[in-house]
């Protein structure tokens, strides 16, 4: 008989797991499957209000000083008419990459004293994309011997608050081709200054990619040809200052020993130079005003 409760006891909790395996699962949050263990004598329903708990929240809709209301979504670029563009979501960024070329054609996040938090290590690990095809995703071998770093547009750095947010910000379509002296250095210094701008501010959204000025490019890669970019951009709008605020800024892809105030350019000029309209969610009178701003006394940078 007490071989019997056992086994009963054994299968409730065998199905109360796969119970919870699969809310986890429906749900989308693969690390609960990992870490949760399961208590079977608490009932079903005290196990899914603990699965409940460690989901992470729901973005909530935010709004800006002037009662504009943002999200991660409704900061995105507008879309691109000419040139391929492909749509891709992760934890930490969104991409619209580009297959003619195998290069993000921008990457766009959020960035909050939250997000900087730093509980995962770096992964170093550089990953095709799953969620292109083997034929087309380029791997960190088209990068060999070429002389080019591997430049992430949303930087490694920005995604240690989770550990799913740092896997996939090696995916390669959240990098280029960066000369490896300003993947190191200035480019860098505006990477670390934004997570200064992030603190003092609360949040801020950052969308930044390569800039293809010629007809002809440099190429690298073995399976797949990569273009190397003769420039990148970076444009940051702070929604919640008063009044908002952007600014913008352009380096090219060189070696290069500047300060921070000889790459700055307003939005309006980045938007002309990219032929993509940034913060398209804003009222008019405000996209107008904060993108003809570049005033970088506004952007204080701890010392």
């Amino acid at each position: 008989m007490a071989r019997r409760r056992k086994k009963k006891q054994k299968s409730i909790k065998g199905l109360v797991y796969t119970l919870v395996l699969i809310v986890a699962v429906c749900l989308g949050y693969e690390p609960l499957t990992r870490a949760l263990h399961v208590d079977a004598s608490k009932g079903l329903p005290a196990i899914l209000a603990e699965v409940q708990k460690r989901l992470p929240e729901t973005p909530q809709e935010s709004t800006t000083t002037l009662g504009v209301p943002l999200t991660d979504k409704s900061l995105l670029p507008a879309s691109l008419k000419d040139r391929p563009e492909k749509i891709l979501v992760r934890r930490g960024y969104t991409v619209s990459y580009n297959l003619k070329h195998n290069l993000p054609n921008w990457v766009a996040w959020e960035l909050t004293p939250d997000k900087l938090i730093e509980r995962e290590s770096r992964s170093d690990k550089f990953l095709p994309d799953p969620d292109l095809p083997n034929d087309v995703a380029v791997t960190t071998d088209d990068y060999k011997r070429s002389g080019w770093d591997r430049g992430h547009m949303c930087p490694a750095g920005d995604n240690r608050w989770h550990w799913r947010a740092m896997q996939e910000s090696f995916y390669m379509t959240n990098i280029c081709p960066q000369h490896h002296n300003l993947n190191r250095g200035d480019w860098k210094e505006l990477e670390e200054a934004c997570r200064d701008w992030a603190q003092q501010e609360g949040r801020i959204f950052i969308v930044c990619g390569p800039i293809l000025y010629r007809q002809q490019h440099k190429t690298i890669g073995h399976e797949h040809r990569i273009t190397v970019p003769e420039a990148f951009f970076k444009v940051i709008l702070c929604p919640d200052s008063n009044p908002p605020r952007a600014i913008g800024f352009i380096y090219k892809n060189t070696s290069g020993n500047h300060p921070l105030d000889s790459y700055v350019n307003s939005v309006d000029q980045v938007e002309r130079i990219t032929g993509i309209d940034f913060f398209p969610a804003l009222p008019d009178e405000v996209e107008d005003k904060v993108e003809a701003g570049y005033d970088l006394s506004r952007w204080k940078i701890s010392d």
